[in-house]
């Protein structure tokens, strides 16, 4: 399991989705643990002790205090969806995106094949807050991945690597959107 978390660590960092300490990732483990990302953990370069065991429901685990702050979020998600994995990233153009749109709809071919479209949710609080986990959790049901306002995507899968491709592949489409609004502007569009 830690190979997994290394090597999505080590692609969220290399692609620019996360800077060196940002984003966390969790996968669960059977029907009532997950392992998460330590906080601050530089998620390019995992090592064995930046993941840590914790209840999937039960809040009050003395090990919880040194788990990623997202924590509530990944508990929120799991309880409301089907997820194995999930991975959280502060996507520069998904997050500039995320404050002009309220849903991103991808105009690429592969993104309207994966995601078909992306719900931008808004919360007072952003980090850790229960109103972001309640909301994202509530988007997560029917979709794949969905954006934080000003913070970045969560997304959910079968796997890491399942969930890291929606967080990629939605990157990408808002990168194609973004040059697409200069391309537009430029030429009066």
């Amino acid at each position: 399991m830690y190979e997994q978390f290394a090597r999505v660590g080590c692609d969220l960092y290399a692609s620019g989705a996360v800077s060196s300490h940002g984003g966390n990732l969790s996968a669960r483990l059977g029907e009532d643990r997950i392992l998460i990302t330590r906080t601050g953990s530089m998620i390019g370069h995992l090592a064995p002790d930046d993941l840590i065991e914790t209840s999937l429901t039960e809040c009050g685990d003395p090990r919880d205090a040194d788990c990623s702050v997202e924590l509530v979020v990944h508990r929120a998600i799991y309880a409301a969806t089907g997820a194995r994995a999930i991975v959280h990233a502060h996507c520069i153009h998904t997050i500039a995106r995320s404050f002009v749109d309220d849903v991103i709809v991808p105009v690429d071919s592969e993104s309207k094949l994966r995601l078909v479209d992306v719900p931008v949710v808004v919360s007072a609080t952003t980090v850790g807050s229960q109103e972001a986990a309640t909301k994202l959790a509530a988007a997560l049901v029917d979709r794949r991945v969905a954006v934080l306002r000003a913070h970045g995507p969560f997304a959910r899968g079968e796997s890491l690597e399942d969930a890291f491709q929606a967080v990629s592949c939605l990157e990408a489409s808002c990168a194609i959107l973004d040059v697409l609004h200069g391309i537009r502007s430029h030429d009066g569009r």
